[in-house]
């Protein structure tokens, strides 16, 4: 268990990263590159790494290990997240220089609301045996239901969260600037960047009930549960405007999802009889990935975009 120092002084780094990229690098709304994406990711990857090392040099090799293969697990179901930030993207005519903006508040909600989900997942492993059961469970009906939609394509027309927020909410459907509320007449609106807003956080916290049980197979060190998860979703909106383009292509990255959730599910229903290494776990999480990157690359070599 971490002191409490450490968790002090990951708060205050975070905000500070945070305030740093809002406050001083995207002060001014502006279309983010491909280029500058790019230098943003690496910027992230090498806070998580540097991170790393101080884990390294604080608690051991062990809970390293732990730290980058939760990360690695976690910037991989990422991915699958993004396909709903693009499709959200897509239907809101949300201006491209406003998009990060919203994605920044989207990430800082989703801090507080990992932070929460741990917590609270922790104290139920605590206290109930057969939780870690359950956990595997659910991360085996989640790797058949991404591997039987994997073909389905994702609307919003039809999205019951959209439907009744259009209907209990007062929206001004017109706007396309980056303010969430506007005040006419007298009268307050939402617009259409607060649903975007909302239905990213909603999103976030479905796809959170996967991702962290996931990494509780991997270690039950909330230090380690939660700086993953955080340094992992830090990165997810530069990781967004680099790859937005390209996840569409990478036709086998939820046969890759089903199948890691598939094998962490077994992994957490087995662990009183079967300890699978943490080495074991990254080895089989990469070549997985591998794999599908493969499978993509050969599927796309005869397709003209």
């Amino acid at each position: 268990m971490a002191p409490f120092f450490s968790w002090v002084g990951i708060i205050v780094l975070i905000l500070l990263l945070l305030a740093l990229d809002l406050g001083v690098f995207n002060r001014i709304p502006h279309k983010i590159s491909p280029r500058e994406a790019l230098r943003v990711s690496l910027t992230w990857v090498g806070c998580a790494l540097l991170f790393n090392i101080f884990i390294f040099y604080r608690q051991g090799s062990e809970a390293a290990l732990a730290f980058f293969t939760g990360y690695l697990l976690e910037k991989l179901l990422s991915l699958d997240n993004m396909f709903v930030f693009i499709i959200i993207f897509k239907f809101f005519p949300i201006l491209p220089r406003h998009q990060h903006r919203i994605l920044f508040w989207g990430v800082l909600a989703a801090i507080v609301f990992r932070l929460l989900l741990i917590l609270i997942g922790l104290k139920l492993i605590e206290t109930f045996d057969w939780v870690l059961y359950a956990f595997g469970v659910l991360l085996l009906y989640s790797s058949y239901k991404i591997y039987r939609e994997k073909d389905q394509p994702t609307t919003l027309e039809t999205n019951p969260l959209l439907l009744w927020a259009k209907k209990r909410l007062p929206l001004k459907e017109n706007y396309k600037g980056r303010r969430f509320f506007l005040q006419i007449n007298g009268k307050w609106f939402i617009t259409p960047a607060f649903l975007v807003l909302f239905i990213i956080e909603v999103s976030d916290i479905v796809f959170a009930i996967d991702s962290i049980p996931a990494i509780f197979a991997i270690t039950l060190d909330p230090f380690i549960v939660f700086t993953s998860n955080i340094f992992a979703i830090l990165g997810l909106r530069s990781l967004y405007f680099l790859l937005a383009h390209l996840i569409p292509r990478f036709y086998y990255l939820q046969q890759a999802l089903s199948a890691i959730l598939g094998f962490i599910g077994f992994k957490l229903i087995l662990h009183p009889f079967l300890d699978v290494p943490t080495e074991f776990s990254l080895g089989f999480i990469i070549c997985v990935l591998i794999i599908a990157i493969l499978a993509s690359l050969w599927k796309n070599k005869n397709v003209k975009y």
